[in-house]
């Protein structure tokens, strides 16, 4: 007698397709954790990297390099504009293309279209998923928040055209106040990076090991990048330098706020080139105490 071979029933079938999907349910966020931590590490040696560029500036120069510098000390949005991490480019192996600028030319000016536009991986948190390019004229920030303060000109609330400029996700530590909207002037800023600065090693009262000067930003509500201060934009100082007037990934949205795609927090490297990961629930007081040079707070990140 011949024997029948069994084979699945539809019932058997489908309950294996659920396990199945439950099986992949279960795998995917995993695997998307893996991916987001392996991102947020690159990010953090990115970040140390910068940081170690803006010691050997310091090395090299006796002062750190000017948050963005003009042609005029008295006006912040005077030509030139050049920002901080442009003055980084032949600590990171980017001298070609540090030598092709004029640093007393504006960042805006035609002859440095292809320039702006160059870029470079250094800069660029893979967690971020704005394009690498990013256009500083398609988003229209508060227009007030850059354009106040001394010695500068209102900008307008948005710009016509395009701008295309390279992205970047890390900017330089301004302070604890927003830069112009009667909060700060550019050229004043109580942390690292400000309009003209030569802020030098001794200024850093509060400690190299409790200041931060280089953290992260997003993209999704203006463009950040590493070229500097274009003038004819909404907010242009906050494109290259971030304020700590709130606490990471504030819940307002700040546009110039330090702020991440990583889950809980930023990134931020410190003035003695450490890199560390900033919880979203600091206390906003040791926040603002991190960010500021010499505010005489008693403060550090095992608070």
């Amino acid at each position: 007698m011949m024997k029948r071979k069994r084979g699945f029933t539809l019932v058997e079938l489908l309950v294996v397709i659920a396990i199945i999907g439950i099986l992949i349910g279960m795998l995917l966020p995993a695997v998307q954790q893996v991916r987001e931590a392996a991102r947020r590490a690159d990010c953090s040696n990115k970040s140390r990297q910068l940081g170690l560029a803006v010691l050997n500036f310091e090395s090299a120069r006796q002062r750190f390099p000017p948050g963005w510098a003009t042609g005029d000390p008295d006006d912040a949005l005077a030509d030139g504009g050049w920002g901080w991490s442009a003055s980084l480019l032949p600590f990171i192996e980017a001298g070609n293309l540090f030598d092709q600028i004029n640093f007393d030319v504006a960042v805006s000016d035609a002859a440095h279209e292809e320039i702006v536009q160059s870029v470079l991986p250094n800069f660029l948190c893979t967690s971020d998923p704005a394009d690498e390019l990013v256009d500083v004229q398609s988003t229209t920030p508060d227009p007030v928040g850059g354009g106040g303060g001394s010695g500068t000109r209102n900008p307008p609330s948005s710009g016509s055209g395009s701008t295309l400029v390279a992205r970047s996700n890390y900017s330089g530590v301004f302070g604890t106040l927003e830069s112009g909207n009667g909060s700060r002037s550019p050229l004043e800023g109580d942390g690292v990076f400000f309009g003209n600065s030569e802020v030098k090693i001794r200024d850093i009262v509060d400690g190299t090991s409790n200041t931060m000067m280089v953290g992260e930003r997003r993209n999704d509500l203006g463009a950040i990048s590493w070229v500097g201060v274009l003038a004819d934009v909404a907010e242009p100082f906050v494109r290259v330098v971030g304020t700590a007037d709130s606490t990471p990934n504030p819940s307002d949205q700040s546009f110039e706020s330090f702020r991440s795609y990583h889950t809980g927090g930023i990134n931020v490297t410190l003035a003695d080139g450490s890199t560390q990961f900033i919880n979203d629930e600091i206390d906003l007081d040791i926040f603002r105490g991190l960010a500021s040079i010499d505010g005489g707070e008693i403060i550090s990140l095992d608070n």
